[in-house]
């Protein structure tokens, strides 16, 4: 959507009344909107819209993204007929709500009211832990974003509540019902006003003016908010930020469900030119899966689901079969522990995915686990980049697309690249790309014989692990191993955060032979 303002006006014992505007649309927002429109205008008490696409662009835009005079004119006039409509039909609320929100508590409405104040908005971030969000902690005299300590604290959910703040924007409840709205405006600006021509720093002088106190609600999530794009930007990169949106509400929610009331064209997915894509998952991990599917198909890829190797059902018979041994002399770098089911489990997970590269003849592959975050332009720049390794590393064989930097102090930029580095001791498989002969390499080793957490044993592989004893235990370490910076991908959760599960390391440890029977005659499996 080009721009489009939502407003809607609430009114006691009565179902609401949305107000809908659309224009300048250069995709298919219009068409969206009208047939959603007549699906459910039976469930409102009125719907309002209208749409004008006489034309598609302002004067002088440099890309539909571009916020020109005009543009800041025409959403100004439009935000001050809402306040004005609702004044002349007299609303009791007036719920603002843009058109880059996906507000997905669906009981927003009801929370804002139990917040009793004249201005308040529901908190939204851009992100996961990012610190955009729409409001604003501090404003400087002329009108301004000042970042300010206490934003930090609310922004990040480190206090939780509702609090005072000069700015809030994008989705809005005004209790119209307070006369002191009248004096509410987006267009006319207060007596001494020196700040810029925006509708929303206008309006939050308006309120300011009258001695209210605009205020923000973080006591629930509410929703994700859109970062705004620059004027160099398309609609395409609009259009990524909108997928980025919908795989950050997915991350510690179930995946959006799209509305049934409008046609929307399938994705035809692919596999970004790779020969395949692989994705692994525990059976046990449900939710992981259907998040990742989702997320995938968001992303236009389809993949191969891999069930992974589940440590809680491994047995002696079927790790000798293998012939499973531990590495002589590892010990988990920070406990100290031997290698937990789990490992053995992730391990052989990902080697059974280098045997099915090479007896299936593939090129190059990307392998991803479950637990998978995507950061924006994700397709663009996985694209590009391998263009980038095409070209400047053609001998590639593993490039890390996210990871655990252990040595960045160590690590150099690819000659002639700002998105490619050599990879120090790095941690985590959660996403990588490798090419048939990295798989080969890793395979050739033989290291099911001399096991330790596949995490390590890159490392290894590519000569840059600091544990002489277990690197000496491999040769040759000469796998041509390369990482993205930035990254392009990383967990959903850490160590230490709600809801972290590691199916890796919260498992038992390899017993001996005698110990692992027992135990399988028990049952604990």
């Amino acid at each position: 959507m080009d721009l489009k303002r939502h407003s809607l006006n609430i009114r006691s014992q009565r179902q609401g009344k949305p107000r809908i505007r659309s224009d300048h649309n250069v995709d298919n927002s219009s068409v969206i909107l009208t047939e959603w429109v007549t699906a459910v205008r039976a469930e409102y008490h009125d719907i309002d819209l209208k749409i004008d696409d006489s034309v598609t662009e302002y004067e002088g835009e440099k890309t539909p993204c571009d916020w020109t005079d005009e543009r800041f004119n025409k959403v100004i006039a439009l935000r001050e007929e809402a306040l004005v409509t609702a004044r002349k039909i007299w609303a009791d609320y007036l719920f603002m709500i843009d058109a880059d929100v996906i507000l997905e508590n669906t009981d927003t409405l009801n929370v804002l009211l139990e917040v009793k104040q004249t201005v308040v908005a529901p908190m939204m971030n851009s992100s996961v832990g990012t610190l955009y969000s729409n409001f604003w902690g501090g404003m400087t005299d002329e009108g301004y974003y000042k970042r300010v300590s206490g934003y930090f604290d609310v922004v990040k959910r480190e206090k939780i509540g509702v609090f005072e703040c000069p700015m809030v924007h994008s989705a809005i409840l005004i209790d119209m019902r307070h006369i002191v709205t009248e004096q509410f405006s987006y267009s006319h600006k207060p007596a001494g006003y020196g700040g810029p021509h925006d509708d929303i720093i206008i309006f939050a002088y308006s309120v300011k003016a009258t001695g209210e106190k605009m205020h923000v609600i973080n006591s629930e999530y509410f929703g994700i908010i859109m970062v705004p794009l620059d004027d160099f930007n398309t609609i395409e990169d609009e259009a990524e930020q909108f997928v980025f949106a919908k795989l950050e509400a997915m991350v510690f929610r179930p995946p959006l469900i799209k509305s049934p009331y409008i046609d929307v064209p399938e994705k035809i997915p692919d596999k970004l030119d790779f020969d395949e894509i692989y994705m692994i998952n525990l059976k046990r991990r449900p939710e992981r899966r259907i998040r990742m599917i989702k997320s995938l198909q968001e992303l236009g890829l389809t993949s191969k689901i891999i069930d992974a190797i589940d440590g809680k059902e491994l047995n002696t018979t079927y790790l000798k079969k293998l012939g499973v041994e531990m590495l002589p002399g590892y010990a988990d770098p920070y406990v100290g522990r031997k290698l937990t089911m789990g490992e053995i489990g992730c391990f052989l997970s990902h080697y059974f995915i280098w045997k099915d590269i090479l007896e299936k003849g593939y090129k190059k592959v990307i392998v991803f686990e479950d637990d998978v975050r995507f950061e924006p332009y994700f397709r663009t720049r996985t694209k590009n980049v391998m263009k980038e390794v095409e070209e400047r590393v053609p001998d590639w064989e593993l490039l890390y697309l996210g990871r655990k930097r252990m040595r960045r102090d160590l690590e150099k930029y690819v000659d002639g690249t700002e998105n490619l580095v050599w990879p120090s001791y790095s941690y985590w498989t959660l996403g990588y790309a490798l090419s048939d002969k990295g798989a080969k390499k890793l395979i050739d080793q033989e290291p099911l014989g001399k096991m330790i957490p596949v995490d390590e044993y890159l490392p290894i592989m590519f000569n840059q692990h600091p544990e002489n004893s277990w690197r000496l235990s491999f040769e040759p370490r000469n796998l041509r191993g390369l990482s993205v910076h930035p990254f392009y991908i990383y967990p959903t959760h850490y160590t230490g955060e709600p809801n972290y599960i590691s199916d890796t390391e919260d498992s038992h440890i390899i017993p001996p032979d005698q110990e692992m029977e027992e135990k399988m005659s028990e049952g604990e499996r």
